[in-house]
């Protein structure tokens, strides 16, 4: 049986974790998603115009990567990737479930969601799989992260907007 894991030790750390992002850190970011149900598709099934909701202000740890500048046959355009790391508490209070496709603003510039990572698990395990009946209250999934690229606002039909 193992010793160290349990839910006490996920709370433990998950409290840690919210105090030191909410109270010291304090970078925020806001979250779009898109409401599919408001937005029109042509006959293609394509969505030239999302409707989206939010902002809503999420608090994170960021980690920005370095602007780079792309020369292609349609002009100048810069590329900046941005991986944004959630407290997974945080995100089910607020009612978000990130996606592929989400849109998060951060100092006035727009990111699209690419990728997402749910697997960090406390001690390697995860209590919704516990494949024994000794280990089901052991490990924990705290975080999300998401990675992002920049994206123009008019690509994304979002309109500029203060917080």
């Amino acid at each position: 049986m193992a010793l160290y894991g349990r839910n006490k030790d996920a709370l433990l750390i998950q409290g840690l974790n919210k105090e030191l992002l909410h109270n010291i850190i304090e970078q925020q970011v806001g979250y779009y998603k898109p409401v599919l149900e408001n937005t029109p598709a042509n006959i293609y099934g394509e969505a030239q115009n999302k409707t989206w909701l939010g902002p809503v202000l999420l608090k994170c740890l960021l980690d920005r990567g370095e602007q780079e500048v792309v020369n292609d046959d349609f002009g100048v355009d810069r590329n900046r990737p941005l991986t944004v790391r959630f407290i997974r508490k945080d995100l089910v209070d607020a009612n978000i479930v990130p996606e592929i496709g989400d849109a998060i603003l951060w100092n006035e510039d727009y990111y699209e969601v690419d990728n997402l990572v749910e697997n960090q698990l406390l001690v390697g395990k995860d209590p919704l799989y516990p494949y024994s009946d000794t280990v089901d209250d052991f490990g924990a999934s705290l975080s999300i992260i998401v990675t992002c690229h920049y994206t123009r606002p008019e690509r994304l039909g979002i309109k500029e907007q203060r917080i």
